[in-house]
């Protein structure tokens, strides 16, 4: 049985008569209880801090080069991995605009940049950042040939790891920042039914 949430935070003491004196001593037990209790939440919490910054197997190097690009399931969170000129990208899979998926749209080098293009709204996100970009124009000059602008990073993108010909994604830790796409990475946006930790896959070893 757990100690109440009294037991947790407070120290317990008994208080013992001993003649005309009265002597207040901690009740060992109860303390001992506490910290096991307390023990056992912390290495739960690092557990699992742990298991969702690590490494995931999502597929085979060849494969992506034949594809250029594949969606996977990294510790519950959906992404897709573009190979683009050489370069491995990942981010989550649904657009940050309105949850269009990214997986299907259109890889198109604007501004020197290469970026996915959502297929519902066509909202440009580089591949290499997360950023969204827009065409600015000049009120004072509408003449004026008008400038891409980047609005700041607005998708969620994540590391990839080529090791003996397998991939591996890490996802980035949503307590460093927050990505408007975010709010579509939830449970009742996901659109695949096999996650990758389904496949029978190497351990991603750093030695």
């Amino acid at each position: 049985m757990l100690p109440t949430k009294k037991g947790i935070y407070n120290v317990v003491w008994k208080i013992e008569n001993t003649g005309k004196n009265t002597e207040l001593t901690e009740d060992t037990s109860t303390k001992q209880h506490t910290n096991k209790y307390m023990n056992l939440q912390n290495s739960t919490q690092e557990t699992e801090t742990i298991e969702e910054n690590s490494p995931v197997y999502v597929g085979r190097e060849e494969d992506i080069k034949k594809s250029q690009r594949m969606t996977a399931v990294v510790h519950d969170k959906e992404v897709v991995i573009f190979y683009h000129k050489g370069e491995y990208h990942a981010m989550d899979i649904r657009c940050y605009h309105s949850g269009g998926p990214l997986h299907l749209g259109e890889i198109e080098d604007i501004d020197g940049k290469a970026c996915i293009v959502c297929p519902w709204h066509k909202y440009k996100i580089t591949l290499s950042t997360g950023e969204g970009l827009y065409q600015s124009i000049n009120p004072k000059d509408p003449s004026a040939v008008p400038k891409w602008c980047s609005k700041g990073i607005k998708q969620r993108i994540h590391t990839v790891t080529v090791k003996n010909g397998h991939i591996y994604v890490t996802l980035s830790k949503p307590s460093d920042f927050k990505c408007d796409s975010d709010f579509y990475a939830t449970g009742q946006f996901k659109v695949i039914q096999r996650p990758s930790t389904l496949k029978k896959f190497p351990d991603f070893k750093t030695t």
